[in-house]
């Protein structure tokens, strides 16, 4: 009974990061509507730390496609990943928690860069459809502009 236990997490944490993997690729490929299938229907995501807005994963993606096209090169790097998954007595369940570091490199057309990094925390939910996101949130820590956008 044990091994099936210890198999279940083991298939959560795989299913866990590739959720946050896809995210980062979703983001930074514009795939907005990959972005949205990410989510639980009630999932929301909280960007206003990094100058951004709050609010449901829907809205968010409208708001990060019509941004993040000042953008044309974006690759940020998700690291350091802690996961949390809910216990229930020595079973996993349903619910999960993420924190995980960041780096976000971008580059204008102009060519001019702009780096950002910080921490998500990403609260997630098992549904019928596997494991999606609740709520993200980014806790930018630092950035830096070179170029147009510090006025070099």
């Amino acid at each position: 009974m044990t091994q099936r236990v210890d198999l279940a997490t083991v298939m959560d944490r795989l299913s866990i990061d590739e959720l946050v993997t896809s995210y980062a690729v979703a983001v930074d490929d514009a795939d907005w509507s990959a972005y949205r299938a990410l989510f639980a229907q009630e999932g929301r995501a909280d960007y206003r730390s990094s100058g951004g807005i709050e609010g449901p994963a829907a809205e968010v993606a409208d708001w990060l496609a019509q941004t993040l096209r000042l953008f044309p090169v974006r690759q940020h790097l998700i690291v350091n990943r802690r996961l949390h998954i809910q216990d229930l007595g020595g079973y996993p369940g349903d619910r999960a928690e993420v924190q995980a570091d960041y780096v976000n490199p971008m580059r204008l057309e102009s060519g001019d860069d702009f780096v950002s990094g910080g921490r998500y925390a990403f609260s997630l939910l098992r549904t019928d459809a596997g494991w999606r996101l609740r709520t993200v949130v980014i806790h930018e820590k630092w950035r830096r502009a070179a170029g147009a956008l510090d006025g070099g």
